[in-house]
Order: C-alpha cells, then structure tokens, then sequence
C-alpha cells in the first residue's frame, strides 16, 4: 500500500509538471525547491555540514544562500525529468541544451574500446543520458535500485525512453566490463559515499572521502576510455550545456592496487573541480563523508550539523 501511495503521489506531480509550459514548471520547481528547504530541516542540516567541510572559510549567510539556490536547481532539476518525454531531437537543441567538447566524446567512442563517463549529482544529470540518448547517443547508465519497485519501474521507463540501458549497482563490475567489451559508453555517478571494499579513500575538497574504486579498475582492465561529462546550467544563456572534458590520462604501472587509488584519487579531484566551478548545481543534501577512516570519528552530528 505505501508503495502504491508513493507511486500515485510521484506520478500525480510528474503528470501535473510535464503538461506546463517548460518555463512555468521550471518556475514552480524552484518553488518547491524553495519549500523543501524551508520545511526540510534535516536535509537542509546535512547540506549545511556539507558545505562547511567543503567551504570551511565560507560565512554561514552565505552558505546559507547557497544552498537554497541548490533547493531551487533540484527543483528545476525535478521539473525537467517530468517534461523530458516531451522533448524532440529539435526541440532539445533549440531551446534545452548545447554541447561543449562533443569531439572529446566522439574521438573516444570512435576509438572502440568503450567510454567511461565521469558524472555526478551536478546540475540535471537525469536530463544529461536523456538528452545525449535523445541525439543518438545512447549509453549505459549505472543506477542504485529504488526501494519502491513501482517509482524504479517508472523512473527506468523514462530514462529508456531512446535506447538507453539500466546497469545496476549489485552487478556493476560484470555489466562494466561487457558494455566496454561491446564498446559502449557507460555513465557512472563518482560522488556518493561508498564503504570498503567498494571504496577507498582519496581527497574531496580536502576530506578523505570513501569512493568508488569500480570506474579505475573496469578502465584498466579494458583500456576504455575516462572522460568527464556534466550537464550545467547556463544562466546567461537559459538553457543546460553539456561539457565533456578531454580524455583523463591514467596512470598505468605493475601495482593494479595503487593505480586505483591514484586514478580513484584523480576522478575525484576532476569532479571537485566541476562543483567548485559551479556549487550552486551540486547535491549538497547527500552525506558524503558519512563513511570515515578506521579511528575517525563521524563527521555528522546533530550538534554540527545545526
């Protein structure tokens, strides 16, 4: 029954914002982004711990400020995903998105041995493999499974819409190394809180933070190529870019364990980069240093996070 209540509630809000003008749901989903903020003290705690680790020298104000405008982009975030099955190929390139460094993905994809995708939750990356799908790119997209089996099934159907491909995270070194052995490309999110063995730690923004290690070990074992790709929002423009960076050079020797840590390490510091260029587009809400080193104390506390 919950899960049917939750499906009918989700299903309810993207049949409500997908039939507005593109503008006018945009415009009510950084209202909501703003409610949610307004009303959602735990989350709205953990985004505020998360940027004092990340911006320790940041007044609170103006954290504070940051994180609402990030409410507001989730929000608008939410108002693409209910309008994406609308959009034309033409449409998209008009008025939605623009790429940036598109050769930098076509010169990898050409070179056979499969792509990997660097991403994160930074500006709309639903709308990121929706759209690259929607031009003739489809991809491999590396997903957790939803609790709820009927939200999973509604959410993968609209992700699928134009060929891509749902890879899971109980199967995800296997379904890796077969798409790169087909040599496809594969999207896969590096910013979220991971533990050992899956994980290691390596720098984000200063904190050791435990991170995927799959993305280094699938790349050295197939020669694939890593590349970074982020979908961000352009406010002079009013519409979403899509930057892919050039091919990450990784380092190669005879010690497999050392060259994760250190291309792990990389693929870290390379999404840094993209989040402190744009903070306001990142998933602030999510406990990222949740996991610590063996005889490191937690970092989030009630008292801290307050």
């Amino acid at each position: 029954m919950r899960h049917r209540i939750e499906y009918h509630s989700v299903s309810s809000i993207v049949t409500v914002l997908g039939c507005l003008p593109r503008s006018v749901a945009r415009q009510l989903g950084a209202a909501l982004g703003s409610l949610l903020f307004t009303l959602s003290g735990k989350l709205r705690r953990t985004g505020t711990q998360n940027l004092t680790i990340a911006f320790p020298a940041m007044a609170a104000v103006e954290r504070a400020t940051l994180l609402k405008r990030a409410f507001q982009h989730l929000g608008q975030h939410l108002a693409e995903v209910c309008l994406m099955t609308r959009y034309t190929a033409s449409f998209a390139q008009e008025n939605v998105m623009r790429y940036e460094g598109l050769q930098h993905y076509l010169d990898a994809a050409e070179a056979g041995k499969g792509v990997l995708v660097l991403t994160g939750h930074l500006g709309a990356w639903e709308l990121s493999s929706f759209i690259h799908s929607l031009l003739g790119h489809p991809m491999g997209i590396v997903i957790r499974r939803l609790d709820n089996p009927l939200l999973d099934r509604l959410v993968n159907d609209i992700r699928c819409q134009h060929g891509n491909r749902i890879l899971h995270k109980d199967d995800f070194a296997r379904g890796l190394l077969h798409a790169m052995a087909r040599g496809e490309t594969v999207g896969i999110l590096m910013d979220t809180n991971m533990t050992p063995p899956q994980g290691v730690f390596v720098p984000f923004f200063g904190v050791e933070a435990c991170t995927a290690s799959g993305l280094a070990r699938v790349a050295r074992k197939t020669g694939a190529a890593v590349l970074p790709g982020f979908l961000l929002w352009d406010e002079r423009a009013e519409r979403y870019t899509l930057r892919f960076g050039e091919r990450l050079t990784l380092q190669q020797t005879q010690d497999p364990e050392q060259d994760a840590l250190h291309n792990t390490a990389l693929f870290a510091r390379v999404t840094e980069d993209y989040i402190r260029a744009n903070p306001e587009q990142w998933l602030w809400l999510h406990r990222r240093w949740k996991t610590r080193p063996t005889g490191e104390p937690p970092l989030y506390t009630r008292q801290h996070a307050s």
